[in-house]
């Protein structure tokens, strides 16, 4: 069997838990959000892709929210998010989330240095609100190195097919990688946390990478009928945050 079969026969196994998880989920009324952040090209929607092919279309929502607009400016930062969180046996999914404030924001200018202060302050309150009040929350960091991102940025732009994947901020990604860099540690540092911790993922190889993010969630809440034949995740792929991870080389530099 080669490399390709493998994988799409592993994804087979994973998927089909993933819709007996999702069936006891819906069962016992399960408040499920999945956020999947990171650097532009890192693969959350090939991810999410996978992750949601086969799931329950009425009771899963998957959520990427554009720039805000001059009334959402004018609110309570979390409030646009929080209209999107789900009830009894649903499942949401965010394609970035909140933490775009501390990254895309603060990268690009795009809120004050007080604005991004107050969230990296409040981000863990708000999302211990959010578990202490039912709701089970996973935070996915996708992690790549700069080579592999310059690659996958060109291979978009001459792919027309992925035109719809192509931003202007892609042509600052590489410019502006050491800010990006700077601005991932300080919130992996300071919003994770025991109740809600960052999951990181490397995600130089893609399919390695949503295998093990599926891994990951089975392994998480799946009984241990549904996990006959689902691998452990393997933890040179993905792994809880730890502070040492930005120094070690798991995560790029």
């Amino acid at each position: 069997m080669s490399k390709s079969e493998d994988y799409e026969a592993e994804l087979r196994v994973l998927q089909l838990a993933m819709i007996g998880l999702q069936r006891q989920a819906i069962k016992e009324g399960w408040k499920t959000v999945t956020l999947f952040e990171g650097r532009d090209a890192a693969g959350k929607d090939g991810a999410i892709a996978r992750l949601t092919e086969h799931a329950h279309r009425r009771a899963t929502q998957v959520i990427s929210l554009p720039a805000p607009n001059e009334r959402e400016r004018s609110e309570w930062y979390f409030q646009r998010y929080v209209r999107y969180l789900p009830g009894a046996g649903e499942a949401v999914v965010f394609n970035r989330s909140w933490y775009n404030r501390a990254g895309v924001e603060r990268v690009m200018g795009f809120s004050t240095p007080h604005e991004q202060e107050q969230f990296l302050r409040d981000v863990p309150a708000f999302e211990l609100m959010l578990v202490d009040n039912g709701i089970k929350l996973t935070k996915f960091w996708l992690d790549i190195d700069q080579d592999t991102q310059a690659e996958r940025l060109k291979a978009r732009r001459d792919e027309p097919l992925k035109a719809f994947k192509v931003s202007d901020l892609d042509a600052v990604a590489q410019a502006k990688w050491d800010d990006y860099s700077a601005a991932r540690d300080e919130m992996l540092i300071r919003t994770h946390s025991t109740p809600v911790p960052w999951i990181c993922v490397r995600a130089n190889h893609k399919k390695a990478a949503r295998l093990n993010i599926l891994r990951w969630l089975l392994h998480v809440s799946a009984p241990k009928k549904l996990l006959k034949g689902v691998p452990k995740p393997d933890p040179e792929v993905i792994f809880k945050f730890e502070p040492a991870a930005l120094t070690d080389g798991r995560l790029a530099k």
